[in-house]
């Protein structure tokens, strides 16, 4: 049995080193490795058969054996590595960069034209010694419209159409409710600016689900009307032209009196009256107004000493003066079409 064992061993190892001199890539070498050292290959075979062998004559038989198998493995390795490096070399070969050939140009990305007017405006009043403040855009009713001046039964509050979320707390309407925040953490003097997205219950051509604000506030003693004109006069004036117009129409909101709104000769005509201005050659950009004492009294600061006004803008309308945009959803549709043209 011993002998017919080792014979056979040699023959087979014969036989593997001609069929491994003529392997002619991966795939063959694969199915040399398969029928000779596979579960069912000719050297497992061989090993299977030990155990008719005397015990005294099993471990000459199992040397041959694994010195047999060790060297196929070991050349089989060998060739299978010089098919690789030849696969390598051929894929190089193939895909080699021609230097003279025009590059790929990559395309820059550009800012989008709401972060570009928003960062306009911050850079306008930060320039004019304002701070920036942001806050949560959830919040409670207290900070969103009760401190603001505005109860529970207020009519203001139709103006806000507010989505509600679990537990009692609303999606801010605006960033009014941030002013409030940093007047119960800040003494006065107080000049910030809060920016940030705000959400009300509206959707067509001109107003947003969600859009953004930057609203304002200063407080020191002997602030009045005049520099509350002059501060957003000279905004007005940065963002769109040192000859625009500029008029205050008295308005009315809940946490300013006197309150204004502040209208710009309309960029589209010139004032001379089109369709985005109705004819009137007006357009209203932004509100304002000297803050309400019973809105000092929530915050604590003393109206007898302290006086400010607070002012609020719709960051898209800023945008879409500027850019002549007629519809605010192009802003969120993702359209590079139009966001390339900025």
């Amino acid at each position: 049995m011993k002998e017919g064992l080792l014979q056979q061993i040699a023959v087979i190892g014969r036989q593997a080193k001609d069929e491994i001199r003529a392997l002619g890539g991966v795939a063959e070498a694969e199915a040399f490795r398969v029928k000779y050292l596979g579960k069912k290959g000719l050297i497992t075979s061989v090993l299977k058969s030990m155990g008719g062998v005397d015990a005294s004559e099993r471990p000459a038989v199992g040397r041959e054996v694994n010195e047999l198998k060790s060297s196929i493995e070991k050349e089989l390795e060998e060739k299978k590595a010089a098919f690789k490096r030849v696969e390598q070399e051929s894929a190089l070969a193939s895909q080699r960069v021609d230097i003279t050939l025009p590059g790929r140009r990559s395309r820059p990305g550009r800012r989008h034209p709401l972060r570009t007017a928003m960062n306009e405006i911050l850079s306008i009043f930060t320039d004019m010694g304002f701070s920036i403040h942001v806050g949560p855009e959830i919040e409670t009713d207290y900070y969103n419209f009760e401190a603001l001046n505005v109860p529970k039964d207020h009519p203001a509050r139709d103006m806000h159409d507010t989505f509600y979320v679990e537990g009692g707390g609303l999606l801010r309407t605006h960033t009014s409710p941030v002013q409030i925040h940093v007047m119960e953490e800040k003494s006065p003097p107080i000049f910030a600016v809060f920016p940030g997205a705000v959400y009300r219950r509206d959707n067509d051509v001109t107003h947003s689900p969600m859009f953004h604000q930057v609203e304002g506030l200063m407080i020191d003693r002997d602030i009045t009307m005049g520099d509350l004109k002059g501060v957003l006069s000279t905004f007005c004036r940065k963002v769109f032209g040192g000859k625009l117009s500029v008029r205050f129409r008295p308005s009315y909101f809940p946490f300013t009196e006197p309150s204004a709104e502040l209208d710009i000769g309309c960029v589209i005509c010139g004032g001379r009256g089109c369709r985005v201005c109705k004819g009137s050659g007006w357009l209203e950009i932004l509100g304002c107004g000297m803050v309400d004492p019973a809105v000092f009294k929530f915050v604590r600061i003393d109206p007898r000493k302290y006086c400010g006004f607070a002012f609020g803008m719709g960051v898209e309308r800023i945008a879409m003066l500027k850019h002549a945009i007629g519809d605010i959803r192009l802003f969120y549709e993702n359209d590079l079409r139009f966001l390339e043209q900025f």
